[in-house]
């Protein structure tokens, strides 16, 4: 553990803190809620390929929290047609889901 960081290699997954209690994300301020819901969603596919049944439950519950609080800050958030289903449908097979430099 150089420097006092834990080193990751390969498939480790390291599970220290999984309570994952966290401070309330009501009393985060926009930022903080931003690097939060970023290092969650970063840690994602780790925790559910190779954390234990209750760091998964953690996480969950801990994603649903963060994510809880950005949609109840932003209601009206931007929200890409790509990214509805008619949008999807619209869009057929081998497009991208966002538009291209021309708009289209």
């Amino acid at each position: 553990m150089p420097g006092g960081v834990p080193v990751r290699h390969g498939h480790d997954h390291d599970e220290r803190g999984t309570t994952m209690t966290g401070v309330d994300p009501s009393r985060l301020d926009d930022l903080q809620l931003m690097k939060e819901l970023e290092t969650i969603h970063r840690t994602r596919h780790d925790t559910l390929l190779y954390g234990s049944n209750d760091a998964l439950r953690a996480h969950n519950e801990r994603m649903a929290q963060l994510e809880g609080e950005y949609l109840r800050r932003n209601p009206r958030r931007l929200v890409s047609a790509g990214r509805t289903r008619e949008g999807a449908r619209e869009r057929g097979c081998g497009e991208a889901a966002t538009p291209d430099a021309s708009g289209t």
